[in-house]
């Protein structure tokens, strides 16, 4: 942290002082930046290359650094409302448009402004990142043999076999594809197993990026609620008849966002019911390596009870290590799986060989048990943290349910509040929150605000970022 915040000190420093030199003009060299500034090699090699990358700086091996040349000015922008109607016409036969909204992703992937407490974030925080394991990773990966080279189009041997152990039963690594990130899984599932205009049977509320995924594809999502005890089973059954869905998604495992986890009453009954229908089920494992540390033994994946090929598998690196390290999983069995396989390689051809063999390398350290170990801990004292900040400063927000795994809390207004009002305040006051509103694909039944604890950079932040959203309610509520 400390030697990324050097490298962007640095890189203003020379920004500022660009002007002092002509265009094509020699800035000092390394060694006098080292020492006029105080800082390491690296720190310089490092600001230079920002500069380089923003065009500011030409760097020449061998001769040094040097000012860019101007550039050219920008031509006059042309006149792009043509599509408008090309872009409305798209959809005139579509019996279901595609559509891309994708606010409710942003919400929780947008940067809020400096000085802003990042409630709405969907990652962990830099400081329970697995950085320097990760790095190591990489280094080592680079060194591998056949690192760079072309690999198989399923994904590397090893890390199939690692995944295919993490999920369990009777998946073998034979029936799992390497993709990149829960995001592009849940895309190729979404796109294998339902045409365009077809209905696929969801969570209500649910998550967000998966509910765009489906409406991109000319999907017509159908929300099935969702209690403490996971989905509605009896509804899961009206909603096949009613609709002649083949597919439903779900989390069932600290379900996104109310936190649910599906009881071991009604994890056979959905196998069962989406078997008589004919359907898929899309369980989307996301978080099963976020488990808090006071969780206990966890339920297996649905995957390993399924022995008809009902339930394709997504699970992914990318929520317990970076945003970046983008790596999941696919598991099916059946001719489902040719399906998957064919379409991840027209959409994407296969994910690169170094960011898997990074990933082989990670898992298999001993580093990788510990970060999970810290993160798990780590997790519980936020979660509490913020438990106890809203029941102490915001009563008035009801909290049904606190989860034992997972980075968040699910929120639900008074009755009669209004949800963006409340976002608004809420910015206004220095604390950025996710709506509730995105993760219905219907009507919601209450207003509601998801508030993430991984996200922060600690305890204290947590308490802070409680006590401004009490001036947020003060302001709404009076």
């Amino acid at each position: 942290m400390q030697e990324r915040s050097s490298v962007s000190e640095l890189a203003n420093s020379l920004r500022r002082d660009l002007d002092r030199y002509s265009p094509g003009g020699k800035l000092p060299s390394s060694r006098v930046l080292v020492e006029r500034h105080r800082v390491s090699p690296v720190t310089v090699s490092r600001a230079l290359a920002q500069l380089a990358a923003e065009g500011l700086v030409v760097t020449r091996p061998g001769a040094g650094a040097f000012r860019a040349q101007p550039r050219a000015a920008a031509a006059a922008p042309g006149d792009t409302s043509w599509q408008q109607v090309s872009l409305s016409a798209d959809g005139a036969t579509e019996s279901v448009p595609r559509s891309v909204d994708a606010s409710g992703v942003l919400a929780t992937l947008a940067a809020p402004p400096p000085g802003v407490i990042e409630f709405n974030s969907g990652y962990l925080h830099a400081s329970l990142q697995p950085e320097r394991a990760m790095a190591a990773a990489l280094a080592r990966a680079g060194r591998r043999p056949g690192a760079w080279g072309r690999p198989p189009v399923e994904g590397v041997a090893e890390l199939r076999e690692w995944f295919a152990r993490g999920i369990g039963g009777a998946i073998t690594a034979a029936e799992v594809l390497i993709a990149a990130g829960g995001q592009s899984a849940l895309t190729t599932a979404l796109r294998a197993l339902a045409p365009p205009g077809a209905p696929v049977l969801v969570e209500s509320p649910t998550y967000p990026g998966m509910l765009a995924i489906a409406r991109a594809a000319g999907l017509r999502p159908v929300p099935v609620p969702v209690d403490a005890d996971g989905v509605r089973t009896d509804l899961l059954a009206a909603a096949f008849r009613a609709t002649g869905a083949r597919v439903f998604v779900c989390q069932p495992l600290f379900q996104n966002p109310t936190g649910a986890v599906l009881s071991a009453e009604r994890r056979p009954e959905v196998l069962r019911v989406a078997r008589e229908a004919g359907a898929f089920v899309v369980e989307d494992d996301f978080v099963r390596r976020l488990v808090h540390e006071d969780a206990g033994p966890l339920p297996r994946p649905l995957a390993t009870d399924d022995h008809d090929g009902v339930v394709v598998h997504v699970c992914s690196l990318t929520k317990a290590t970076s945003p970046s390290f983008r790596v999941s999983a696919l598991a099916a069995r059946g001719p489902v799986l040719d399906r998957l396989r064919a379409i991840q390689v027209v959409e994407s051809f296969f994910v690169p060989r170094p960011l898997q063999e990074a990933a082989v390398e990670l898992v298999g350290s001993p580093a990788w048990p510990r970060h999970l170990g810290a993160v798990s801990r780590e997790l519980r004292v936020r979660r509490d943290t913020l438990a106890a900040a809203l029941r102490l400063r915001l009563p008035e927000l009801a909290l049904p349910h606190i989860p034992a795994g997972g980075y968040h809390l699910w929120l639900r207004l008074p009755d009669g509040a209004d949800e963006s009002a409340m976002v608004s305040a809420a910015l206004r006051a220095g604390v950025a929150i996710a709506p509730g509103r995105p993760y219905f694909s219907a009507e919601p039944p209450a207003g509601h605000i998801r508030l993430s604890f991984a996200g922060v950079a600690g305890a204290a932040e947590i308490t802070e970022g409680v006590r401004r959203l009490r001036t947020a309610c003060d302001e709404l509520f009076g």
